[in-house]
């Protein structure tokens, strides 16, 4: 990913606890289908957000998409 000063760019990099990358890594660990979602309070605190916008989408797609790539699930056994 290519680091720019354009807004959606900073955006993408909010990582922090309940955020869409969050909750996309989350997903992915977990082995979870991806459903975009959020929770703006941090993890399940507040109202889970599944309206997001193109920007939280992205974010949610990476973060699940990192998580894939690195290969980290959780083991069941």
């Amino acid at each position: 990913m290519t680091l720019t000063n354009d807004v959606t760019t900073v955006k993408l990099l909010q990582k922090g606890n309940g955020s869409p990358f969050d909750r996309g890594g989350a997903d992915s660990y977990y082995m979870r289908y991806p459903e975009p979602h959020y929770y703006p309070q941090g993890t399940y605190n507040g109202e889970r957000v599944t309206d997001l916008t193109p920007a939280q989408l992205s974010e949610y797609n990476l973060g699940y998409a990192e998580n894939e790539a690195a290969g980290d699930y959780k083991d069941y056994r």
